[in-house]
């Protein structure tokens, strides 16, 4: 990685920005996850509830991204981030001094915690306008990679709730939420380059295109299983292996870190290496990895199985957006919202299905072995499309496809 090809390319205040932006509200995007079994025990919640209560501000977040993407093309990316995170304070607020005393309250908290995941849909087009098109692979993992918000989840909220009880961990979270929204008003800048306005129906639009149909399918199981997993680790690893939720967190972050800090490199290697050779083989180890977790049922193994398995599809997360910007530049917004509305999606289904496998035969492999087939489906996908790819817009790319 080149530092001061990256720094002198762009403007890394706001990559930096940004990251911290994307990271924060990760974090706070996925807290029911690592607070799941501890609000389930609190609120008698059965698999399938806890199931959908780790899912709903992933679908929220998948909803809200077109939202955002619209929003940031009308007012700006700064804007648009400042008024969502805003939002999620303001939810975090009522959660702590009001309390979540029901099922429902907690539904209702999981679609005002989906502005945070939305933010995907704010850092991502923000950091990658600054930088030429060899260089998005990385830009956009890097920017991308503050979604190791969730590792911080899994390690401290199980521990704060554990110390201080899971409502008051909310109010805990808005300290590093305020904190970032000053750094990131202040020191982040708008590219100066020219963007179109786009409207809702430019999204029903460009899905006419057929390639922005293969986007959104590759992001849905590349991020909706990172992201999926990352929620449910908390839930499996004390459920399976009868754990206290404080250890799950530990083995969770393991797991989590590897999807979270890896996306960087996945994206860099699609860089040199092209985004469709890359995300073939990363498709492959994960969907084999995941394969092996469901079967296998001895903690290490299965940690390590879901360690390779995250960090494989994290570098996918990296490979998507390497070749996004290629085929897609002049609506970058528009299909950053509709491929995170996608991985959202997948996010949602992955961990719902989880807690409807364990909630209707008692164990998890139902849901790990229909997703690690999705994985397989994805490959079969770029068979199909690589060679018209590489032989129209990826011809012309200032980058390997």
């Amino acid at each position: 990685m080149n530092i001061a090809k990256l720094k002198n390319s762009g403007h890394w205040p706001t990559l930096v920005t940004a990251f911290l932006y994307f990271d924060v509200s990760f974090m706070v995007w996925t807290i029911l996850g690592p607070l799941g079994a501890q609000i389930g025990e609190s609120l008698g919640l059965s698999p399938q509830q806890k199931g959908l209560m780790v899912a709903v501000p992933i679908l929220a977040g998948a909803l809200l991204r077109i939202v955002l993407g619209v929003t940031v093309d009308r007012i700006g990316a700064k804007n648009t981030g400042v008024l969502a995170q805003i939002v999620v304070i303001g939810g975090l607020a009522f959660a702590w001094l009001a309390g979540l005393e029901s099922y429902q309250a907690i539904l209702f908290m999981g679609i005002v915690l989906g502005f945070a995941g939305a933010s995907f849909a704010v850092a991502l087009p923000q950091a990658g306008r600054w930088y030429p098109p060899n260089m998005q692979g990385l830009v956009m993992g890097l920017a991308g990679a503050g979604n190791v918000g969730t590792v911080l989840d899994a390690l401290f909220a199980p521990r704060l709730a554990a110390a201080f009880g899971w409502r008051n961990v909310f109010g805990l979270a808005m300290i590093p939420a305020v904190l970032v929204l000053v750094v990131y008003a202040i020191f982040s800048k708008e590219a100066n380059v020219e963007i179109k306005r786009k409207r809702f129906v430019d999204y029903v639009n460009i899905l006419k295109d057929k390639d922005a149909h293969w986007f959104c399918f590759y992001y849905t199981i590349s991020f909706g299983g990172f992201v999926g997993l990352a929620s449910s680790y908390v839930l499996y690893f004390k459920s399976e292996f009868a754990l206290t939720a404080v250890h799950a967190g530990d083995f969770a972050a393991i797991c989590t870190c590897a999807g979270a800090l890896l996306r960087p490199a996945g994206g860099a290697l699609a860089d040199r290496v092209g985004g469709i050779r890359a995300l073939y083989r990363f498709y492959v180890i994960a969907g084999l990895a995941l394969i092996a977790a469901a079967l296998g049922h001895h903690l290490y193994f299965n940690t390590a199985m879901l360690f390779i398995a995250s960090g494989a599809l994290g570098m996918a997360n990296g490979s998507v957006f390497q070749l996004l910007p290629q085929r897609f530049g002049k609506d970058l917004g528009v299909m950053t919202g509709l491929v995170g509305a996608g991985g959202g999606i997948g996010g949602f289904y992955l961990a719902s299905s989880l807690g409807y496998s364990k909630g209707l035969t008692g164990n998890y492999l139902a849901g790990f072995m229909i997703f690690a087939l999705l994985c397989f489906v994805a490959t079969i996908g770029l068979g199909l499309v690589k060679t018209r790819w590489r032989t129209t817009w990826g011809a012309l790319a200032n980058a390997r496809i």
